[in-house]
This record gives structure tokens, C-alpha cells and sequence, in this order.
């Protein structure tokens, strides 16, 4: 008799990685404590679970969750499990995750797809249950309504503080320190510099120059490695340098995207708030050589956009596809127009240069033209665009919006059904995400019919002003700068002697020019 032992075979249990997200969106130092007891608390959860492997804490401080974009803890996290490191994500709620429905479940379908699964420990939700992503979707519109809730009750709050007075800095601007008060100190080397920025200014030197003097003497910016006429003139127009405070010079939108104020909230103006650098008859005089030097360069204020010195800057075209530049010849005795291509490369481009006058000649003369010629040429455009104005675009968007209001009923009868549970969850997720894409479509074609019947409109506005132009001007004697800039949408160059007005109603008339 033969006898073999059959050795045992004991199999290892894979532990379940797990690992947990915290984050706190602001980096005062309560806040910071707080996210420090939510690591402690989840890594000891973690590992006196049995069957559990502490993966990791991952976190994000200072940080809003209304966007995922400068979430580095979270994106580490998100790493980690396309690498296949972890199993499970313990997160305290919904609205610590993700405060953005889009954002929110993206990333759960993602996690999903990989096998992974989520617990939201405040809302009970564990997405290893879940046979839907309805309630988590319901749940992450909160969330985001609660973000904006929040961020209302914060602006009520700074709101208070600037009214009051007692609005703690965050932020110091080149120049200051904040002291132990939440108060803004002058530096000592730092404010030194700005005195001379400002002495410089006033002195005649421009930003430019100002940013040149102080990078070969290595002295270093904030923010950057470099000095620029930007960083200067940002100081020159920081009223904080006088010892006073404007609160409110940019705000967050509903969708928590910031712009510049311009009128659309409350500012709040603080004097002798702190110890100020320089005098304010310093400040003001400098600004107003800023003013002064913007309006020379007709550089509107409050935007970074030339204004068009001349009416023909930017809207004459060659036939090579290059623009038109101005020029000065002949000691200043004349004005030309030269193509920029043929500036650089008279072997790329051969179009010569055409006098200022010229064009502007042969502007009048086709204006004059539209006068006489409006009852033959003008009024049957107009009535040709009245005609085919949209009806047929009209038309197919009524198509459409029918077709999306049945797409909406449809789902209205789903949730019905489900409500009822006379169809089940899975069902009606399909059928949902079926009709939702289907919606998606029809909107898509609803925004472009919509682009295209305003283009039309457009089109039908601009021949109508026209024609009332015409019908009630006289004949031109001379170039009108803002006849032409009304009408005009810009000049082709077909040749030196031949040029094609584009009208903003669409038509294009050639002219000859001489």
C-alpha cells in the first residue's frame, strides 16, 4: 500500500488597500489643526481594521474644492489608484471631495471603472453599494449648493470686516510684511526699492526702464524671477503704498470665477490703515504721469487693449494674407500704407505701398455711389434679406425645441415609473443616460441654429442702418473717419490700383483708387 501526504496549501487573503482624502479650504490655522486630527483619526480607523492595509492619507490644505484643477493632494490620490495602489477611499463628505457635480462624477465613474470604490462617511453613501449614480449625483449638487451658501456667508463676513475696519491682511504687496497684528509693515530693504520706483517714475523714466535698472542690480521680484514694466506699474497704482487700503478691486462670480471690479460690487476704502511708504501727493503724481502716458498711447485704462490710433489700423488686408502698416515718408509730407509682409520680404510680397489719402478718396467716392445708387442697388438687399430673414432657420429650430421637449416628457415619464417602482433602477438609469445624450445632441444643434440666425440678424441691421444712412445723407466732400468705422468692416488690396470695400452688411464693393 502506497501513502503520499498532501501537504496543506494555505492561501493568503489579500488585504483590502485603503486609503482617505481630507482637505480644508481655507489655511487658518483652526482649519489647519482640524485637518490634522481628520489624518489621525483616518489612519487609525484604517489600520485597526482587520483585513485592511493602510494605503495612505492624502490631503489638500488652503484649498476651495469648487474645482479639482489645483487639488495636488487629490491628484497624487487619483495617481495612486490608476497604478492600481489602492482598493478603497474613505472621504469625510461629499462637499470635503468634490463641490463641483461635474468634477464629482467624473471622478467617481472613473474610480468605478478601475474597480475602486468610495465611503462618504457623513452621507453613509459607500459606491461598492450603489446600484445608481442618481443619489450621488443629487448629493453632489448640494454639495455645491452648500459651497455657494458658504462662499455667500464668507462675503457677508469680509463684507463686515471691511466696513468695520477690522479686516486681517492675507497678503502683503512687495514692499510690506504682515506683524503679528494681521497688520501691513514696511520691509526694510523692500520699501526702500518701492521709494525709488516711484522717485524714478516721476523722474521720467518709464516702467521699462525702471524694470531694466532693477534687474542688473539683481535685485530680486516677489513672484518672478525677473522684473518687468508690468510688476512696475502695478506698484505705481497700488494705493496700499499711501498707508491706505481699497478693498474689493476684483470679486468671485456665482460659478467662483474671479474678475476685475469694474462697478459690479462694492469697494471699500480703508485710509491710514497702515505706515505708508510714500505721501499720497507722490502716489497721485505719479499716477497721473501713468494717465498721461496711457492716453499718449491711447491704451485704455483698465484693460491691457490698444485702442486703434488710426481709423485704418487693423483693417486693411493684402491679397498674400498680411496686414496693412502706416507709414510716414518724404520728411512727413505723406501717409502710406505698406503690406507688412513686403516691409520685411519684398520677394514674398510685390504689392507696393498705397497713399493714406487715396483710400481714403476712394472711400467717399463708393459711399457717394451707395447714396445715388440706393433705390437700385440697396433697397432690393434689404427687402432680399427681410424675405429670407431666418424663416427657414426659424423653422428648423421649432423642429428641434419639439423634439427636445418630447425628449424631456420622456424622462419625466421614467422618474414616474421609477418613483413607483414599476420599473427597476438599472432600467431606468439606461434610459436616462440614453435620453441625456440624445438631449445633449439636440442642444448642440439648437446653439448653432441660434449663432447662425443672429449672424443673419445681424447682417439684416447693419444693411438697414445703411440704407438709412443713404437715404438721408448728403453727397461727401471729404473723408468721415466715423462713417467709415460704422460701415466698414475692412479693406481687401487686390492690387495697386484696385481695393474692396467689406461692409459689415455683407456686401463687398471694389473701387479703384489712383
Amino acid at each position: 500500500m502506497k501513502i503520499t501526504k498532501i501537504e496543506t496549501a494555505v492561501q493568503k487573503i489579500q488585504k483590502l488597500r485603503v486609503a482617505a482624502y481630507c482637505r480644508v479650504s481655507t489655511d487658518f490655522d483652526d482649519q489647519l489643526e482640524s485637518l490634522c486630527v481628520q489624518k489621525e483619526h483616518y489612519e487609525e480607523y484604517i489600520r485597526k481594521i482587520n483585513g485592511w492595509e493602510f494605503a495612505g492619507i492624502f490631503y489638500d490644505e488652503g484649498i476651495s474644492a469648487t474645482s479639482t484643477e489645483c487639488r495636488n493632494g487629490l491628484h497624487k490620490l487619483l495617481n495612486e489608484c490608476r497604478n492600481g495602489r489602492i482598493d478603497r477611499i474613505l472621504i469625510k463628505s461629499i462637499s470635503r471631495f468634490a463641490r463641483n457635480t461635474v468634477d464629482c462624477i467624473s471622478i467617481i465613474r472613473e474610480l468605478n471603472t478601475l474597480g475602486i470604490s468610495v465611503y462618504f462617511e457623513k452621507e453613509n453613501i459607500d459606491t461598492a453599494t450603489m446600484d445608481s449614480e442618481l443619489i450621488l449625483a443629487i448629493l453632489s449638487s448640494l454639495a455645491e449648493e452648500e459651497s455657494h451658501s458658504t462662499s455667500e456667508n464668507l462675503k457677508w463676513s469680509f463684507k463686515k470686516a471691511f466696513m468695520n475696519g477690522t479686516y486681517k491682511q492675507s497678503y502683503a504687496p512687495y514692499g510690506y510684511l504682515i506683524d503679528e497684528n494681521h497688520s501691513l509693515k514696511p520691509h526694510p530693504d523692500e520699501s526702500k526699492i518701492v521709494t525709488e520706483i516711484f522717485s524714478l517714475f516721476i523722474s521720467g523714466y518709464s516702467g521699462h526702464k525702471i524694470a531694466g535698472i532693477l534687474n542688473e542690480r539683481k535685485i530680486p521680484p516677489r513672484r518672478s524671477s525677473r522684473w518687468n514694466s508690468t510688476t512696475v506699474c502695478s506698484i505705481i497704482k497700488n494705493e496700499r503704498y499711501t498707508g491706505d487700503c481699497l478693498y474689493q478691486k476684483t470679486y468671485t462670480d456665482d460659478r467662483f470665477h474671479r474678475h476685475t471690479n469694474n462697478g459690479e460690487v462694492e469697494m471699500y476704502l480703508v485710509e491710514n490703515n497702515h505706515e505708508a511708504i510714500i505721501s499720497r501727493e507722490v502716489f497721485e503724481k505719479a499716477n497721473r504721469i501713468l494717465l498721461l502716458n496711457a492716453e499718449q498711447k491711447s491704451i485704455s485704462q483698465g484693460t491691457d487693449k490698444y485702442l486703434q490710433r488710426h481709423t485704418f489700423s487693423g483693417k486693411i488686408t493684402c491679397s498674400c494674407g498680411s496686414h496693412f502698416k502706416r507709414a510716414i515718408i518724404n520728411e512727413g509730407s505723406d501717409v502710406v500704407w505698406s503690406c507688412k509682409t513686403h516691409i520685411l520680404d519684398k520677394e514674398k510680397c510685390r504689392m507696393k505701398s498705397l497713399k493714406d489719402a487715396a483710400l481714403k478718396n476712394a472711400f467717399a467716392t463708393m459711399i457717394n455711389k451707395l447714396i445715388f445708387s440706393r433705390k437700385i442697388l440697396l433697397e432690393p438687399y434689404v427687402i432680399k434679406l427681410r424675405k429670407s430673414s431666418n424663416a427657414e432657420i426659424s423653422a428648423q429650430i421649432l423642429i428641434i425645441q419639439q423634439r427636445a421637449d418630447n425628449i424631456s416628457a420622456e424622462k419625466d415619464k421614467l422618474t414616474t415609473l421609477c418613483a413607483q417602482e414599476l420599473i427597476d433602477i438599472v432600467f431606468y438609469n439606461q434610459e436616462i443616460n440614453r435620453l441625456s445624450k440624445i438631449a445633449a445632441g439636440y442642444k448642440k444643434e439648437l446653439r448653432a441654429l441660434e449663432e447662425k440666425d443672429s449672424e443673419e440678424n445681424y447682417t439684416l441691421r447693419e444693411a438697414e442702418k445703411l440704407l438709412k444712412f443713404t437715404e438721408s445723407s448728403e453727397m461727401l466732400d471729404e473723408f468721415i473717419p466715423e462713417i467709415f468705422t460704422e460701415f466698414v468692416q475692412h479693406i481687401k488690396v487686390n492690387s495697386r490700383t484696385q481695393i474692396t470695400f467689406v461692409l459689415k452688411c455683407g456686401l463687398e464693393l471694389m473701387e479703384e483708387i489712383i
